[in-house]
């Protein structure tokens, strides 16, 4: 080859898959597409392609989705139960359920009272409700190469925290964004709220689940991402999920309703899931804006 492929870090494999595909390539090919790809956007292109197959980005998004699904929406059962003697109204506008799937909603949490639960049974649906912290900690473990932290008692805070966090991010999200609303400009305070809060979620989770094993600033760049990619996400949903939830209803009732869910969440998990691994990939890569992103002194030009 005329010039060198270099790549930092440990994805030395990608760089030589990349090579070995160079090196078949015709010379008047094959040096301006090493000159490319050997500059950020391309590193950036390489390794990201090769992180997402290693990790199997889209079987871990459908994992963190299911267990999302069977943690929150149990913790919002409780709370509205406990809050509002088994009141669904304020579970449907959480969820954003339109009025004519609130019925399926009614019927799937009538009768429920606080006897129901008591301590044992709100202790259960905590417990249970950190299988979404687990696996969100292989995930982010994997993503930046890093041992997972050890399980012990010590350490079961920091599961609970981020599922009261995410929780709080459900309940609480679109309700803020909708009181920020009145403030001037109107359409500005909004989407800052929307921004504002995915980046904190985005970096504090992964954060306090590998113990401050990743730098908070190294985090940013996949919240930053995650944050920008959800203002297109969200409008999107608002179109389609009302009427995806209708049509549900109306065929298949609860389970319906519990797939339609499944697939938004899926999507969102996606998001946050892919989000992290660029985020990663820009924070290590050896370039300037990498070395900025870490706080170490950029490379020589």
């Amino acid at each position: 080859m005329d010039e060198t492929w270099e790549e930092s870090g440990p994805e030395t494999l990608a760089a030589e898959r990349v090579e070995a595909v160079l090196r078949r390539l015709p010379p008047r090919l094959r040096v301006p597409l090493t000159r490319i790809l050997s500059r950020w956007l391309g590193r950036t292109l390489i390794r990201a392609t090769d992180a997402f197959l290693r990790l199997e980005v889209f079987d871990r998004a459908m994992t963190i989705a299911a267990q999302f699904f069977t943690s929150v929406l149990p913790i919002l059962i409780l709370a509205a139960t406990w809050a509002s003697a088994g009141d669904s109204s304020r579970i449907s506008d959480i969820l954003g359920m339109p009025d004519q799937s609130r019925s399926v909603i009614d019927e799937a949490v009538q009768g429920a009272d606080t006897a129901a639960f008591g301590i044992a049974g709100t202790l259960l649906v905590l417990i249970s409700a950190t299988s979404l912290s687990r696996a969100l900690t292989r995930a982010f473990a994997a993503i930046w190469r890093v041992p997972r932290p050890r399980t012990g008692l010590r350490s079961a805070w920091r599961w609970f925290a981020v599922v009261v966090v995410l929780t709080l991010a459900v309940i609480f999200g679109n309700s803020l964004s909708q009181q920020a609303s009145v403030l001037p400009p109107r359409e500005i305070w909004p989407i800052a709220v929307s921004v504002l809060g995915d980046v904190v979620v985005a970096t504090f989770v992964p954060w306090v689940l590998l113990s401050g094993g990743v730098a908070a600033r190294r985090l940013f760049p996949g919240a930053a991402l995650f944050a920008v990619v959800m203002l297109a996400v969200r409008p999107a949903s608002d179109v389609w999920l009302p009427r995806a939830l209708d049509v549900s209803a109306d065929r298949y009732g609860s389970i319906g309703l519990a797939f339609t869910y499944l697939a938004w969440l899926y999507v969102v998990s996606l998001v946050f899931i892919a989000s992290a691994v660029l985020g990663q990939v820009i924070a290590s890569d050896a370039g300037r804006l990498g070395a900025w992103v870490r706080g170490v002194s950029p490379p020589p030009t």
